[in-house]
Order: C-alpha cells, then sequence, then structure tokens
C-alpha cells in the first residue's frame, strides 16, 4: 500500500468537509495487462457523503480562479453521493444526456481476525461479494467511520484499501484533508454544463445505453450534416469528410465499446450484440 498522510481525526468534528483521497487502479478491458489510475475523491459532509474523480474538482477550481467555466466529464469513472447513515446511492452518468439513477446497495461482509500493520494504524480484513465480485477490504477501527470509496460501507471503521480477487480494480488511500465549509460540487457534481441531470431508473438506464451502442456517433452525424461538410470533424483521430465514413467508424466505435466493457458492478455489464459477419 502506498504511504498516506491522514489529519487527526478529532479534527474531522470541526471541519464540514473531511476529504479522504484514493488512488484508484482499474481496467476498462478485463484482458489488459495495463492498468489506468486516477485519483477519487471522497468528500464526508456531516449529512452527506460523495465520491467522484479528483480531477473534476481541480478542473472546477482552477475555472473559479481564472474565470471561466471548463466542462468535463469521464463515463469510465464512478460519480455518486449517498446521505448519512444511507446505503441509497443516487449514481450520475452522461450517455447523450445527463442522468441519475438510485440504488440500494447494502453489503454483507464477512470479517476476518487478520489483521496487517500500516503506517501507524492497525488495518483488519474483510471480504464480501458485491456486483457479481468477491472484494477483499482493510479497515481501521481507529478511525471512526463507516465508510469507503465507491458504494463500500458498513464496517465498523474507515476502508484504507479494497479490490476485487480478479485485481481488476482497486481503491487505496493515500492522503485526507480537511475543509472548514462544506465543499461545494453543485457546479459539476450535481449538474453538468449548467444542466440538473434527469432522474431515470436502472431499466431505462440499460435502455439509454443499448441505443448509445446501436448508434453512438448519432449526435456527431447530425452536427456534421447541418454544417453541410464545413469544418474540421475527426473521430478517433480519423478526419470526416463523407458521411459514408460513419458506417466503418460506429463499427469501430462499437467494437470498442465491447471491449472495455468491464464495469465495477460486473452483474449490471450490457450484454452488447455481435458483429454481424
Amino acid at each position: 500500500m502506498k504511504k498516506f498522510i491522514l489529519i487527526l481525526f478529532p479534527l474531522l468534528f470541526s471541519a464540514q468537509t473531511h476529504r479522504f483521497i484514493f488512488e484508484f487502479k482499474f481496467k476498462s478491458d478485463s484482458l489488459s495487462k495495463e492498468f489506468r489510475t486516477e485519483n477519487m475523491v471522497l468528500d464526508i459532509n456531516p449529512d452527506e457523503f460523495k465520491f467522484y474523480p479528483y480531477a473534476y474538482a481541480e478542473n472546477d477550481s482552477l475555472g473559479k480562479v481564472r474565470n471561466y467555466k471548463n466542462i468535463m466529464w469521464d463515463d469510465q469513472l464512478p460519480a455518486l453521493k449517498r446521505n448519512k447513515n444511507s446505503y441509497t446511492n443516487i449514481s450520475y452518468i452522461l450517455l447523450n444526456d445527463f442522468f441519475s439513477f438510485q440504488t440500494e446497495d447494502k453489503i454483507s461482509w464477512n470479517l476476518s481476525n487478520e489483521t496487517k500493520k500500516s503506517a501507524q494504524y492497525t488495518l483488519q480484513k474483510a471480504t464480501t461479494n458485491f456486483g457479481g465480485r468477491k472484494w477483499t477490504a482493510w479497515f481501521s477501527k481507529e478511525v471512526n467511520l463507516s465508510e469507503g470509496p465507491y458504494k463500500f460501507r458498513g464496517l465498523p471503521g474507515l476502508i484504507f484499501e479494497i479490490q476485487d480477487d480478479q485485481q481488476n480494480f482497486i481503491f487505496s488511500l493515500v492522503k485526507s484533508q480537511k475543509f472548514k465549509n462544506t465543499y461545494d460540487t453543485s457546479e459539476f457534481l450535481e449538474s453538468f454544463g449548467g444542466k440538473k441531470p434527469i432522474p431515470i431508473n436502472e431499466k431505462v438506464l440499460l435502455k439509454k445505453r443499448m441505443e448509445l451502442f446501436n448508434d453512438p456517433l448519432r449526435d456527431f452525424k447530425e452536427d456534421f450534416k447541418k454544417s453541410n461538410g464545413a469544418g474540421k470533424f475527426s473521430v478517433l483521430g480519423i478526419e470526416v469528410k463523407s458521411i459514408e465514413q460513419f458506417k466503418e467508424l460506429t463499427e469501430r466505435f462499437q467494437e470498442m465499446m465491447r471491449k472495455e466493457n468491464n464495469p465495477i458492478e460486473i452483474d449490471k455489464a450490457l450484454k452488447y450484440p455481435t458483429k454481424k459477419r
């Protein structure tokens, strides 16, 4: 585990937001040998918890300093929030529009007597099955917070590390910091480009995702048609000069979506149709 810096926890109760930063290593393609690595934020506020990419907060802060807005989103990274002591998660997703949906994610843990030391903390092992994967977590009772990265919560202490048994997803706590005021995420988490999310359920979400797979370049094609070919258009590094190119580009995009179909909750992975021969 990486070395981490934790602020003394008595300070938690004088702070409006206590932030824990996790290194997140993951494979969007389960057959890949390479990990992608991002930093993720767990913000613990007085009444709610939020989990999202650290880059969103960095981008938002930079925009405020320079007085401009630069929106960003990454569909491969989770973004969600939940109320204190709740297992109801509100997840945010950007497809052809900005959506939110709720899930009930109560997790049953099996506690082990196995422990290990990490810096000044004693970590205890726990395991669970969640989202179609087997997970091993290491938590510390010395940090009296029943929280962790993503949807993982419910242990008698803060989760410092958690990974699945195939090592496709690995979360490691690396740092914490505190804010005197509740950290405002309203302009980059609960909205996108100034637009609030459209609430949907998971059944509708699956339908929307399949619609996107069937025509992943729909909006791009419409923009190309409206421009009458004027301007410069590029997809996957390929310059688009005619509408006929979209057939091959769509097939390439679909193949990429089939390949990078390894979500954290594998039991919710969409079964994309195979390519027609």
